[in-house]
């Protein structure tokens, strides 16, 4: 991706997205995203893509052993969750007051 231009991705730390494709597809449980990485285009989801890591024992962790934590998934594979029509929605930014706002394009609801 180029470092020229800084991309511009609709989903933000905090909202409540459903993952529309891969292993964990579900479109009826909304969950929360933690974490957005721009440079790579991927967000860490809550409860989403679940991987097993192993670990040494450090000063930190003197057990070690097998930790599970969610890795990065595409953001092309999130879609923000209309909570007044309980369902996915695409987004739509629009003016209002002057500022750029979110709006829900299935409920036209200005999201925060």
């Amino acid at each position: 991706m180029s470092t020229r231009f800084k991309p511009k991705f609709n989903i933000k730390k905090g909202d409540k997205v459903v993952v529309i494709t891969g292993e964990d597809k579900d479109l009826k449980k909304p969950r929360k995203v933690l974490e957005i990485i721009l440079e790579k285009s991927r967000v860490l989801v809550e409860g989403v893509n679940i991987i097993t890591k192993h670990t040494k024992p450090t000063s930190q962790n003197t057990k070690g052993g097998i930790v599970k934590i969610e890795a990065p998934i595409a953001i092309s594979n999130v879609m923000l969750w209309d909570a007044k029509t309980g369902g996915p929605t695409k987004i739509s930014r629009t003016r209002v007051d002057g500022k750029l706002v979110r709006t829900a394009k299935k409920s036209g609801e200005v999201i925060k």
